[in-house]
């Protein structure tokens, strides 16, 4: 598993599970290439949960698992997409995690 990330001249530090080391290093582009390593194309539907998750992890200081982030998405962006199988389409195949770490944000601690 890679260790860093080369992004705009600037060497980006992961730990062993390709999560951000330093949550400041996150941007766009980071996202962008962290999306690219999980085989993700990033569309505006992957950026609205992106920055949801962001918003949570503001509010509550944690990255959300599975259950606490599909009450929130359906809160926040509406019934249709606080689905599970949306999220799950969006970040196969563990959305919590998988969008987290596009996030820049910490593992979610009930994440395997």
């Amino acid at each position: 598993m890679m260790r860093s990330i080369q992004v705009e001249d600037r060497e980006i530090p992961l730990d062993k599970e390709g999560f951000l080391r330093n949550l400041g290093d996150w941007s766009p582009a980071v996202a962008e290439q962290l999306a690219r390593a999980e085989g993700i194309e990033l569309t505006e539907d992957h950026w609205q949960v992106i920055r949801l998750l962001q918003e949570f992890y503001r509010e509550f200081e944690l990255s959300p698992a599975m259950r606490p982030l599909v009450k929130y998405a359906g809160q926040h962006l509406g019934a249709d997409k606080g689905r599970s199988i949306y999220l799950m389409q969006l970040f196969p195949p563990s959305p919590a995690k998988v969008a987290s770490k596009i996030a820049g944000l910490p593992k979610p601690t009930n994440c395997l």
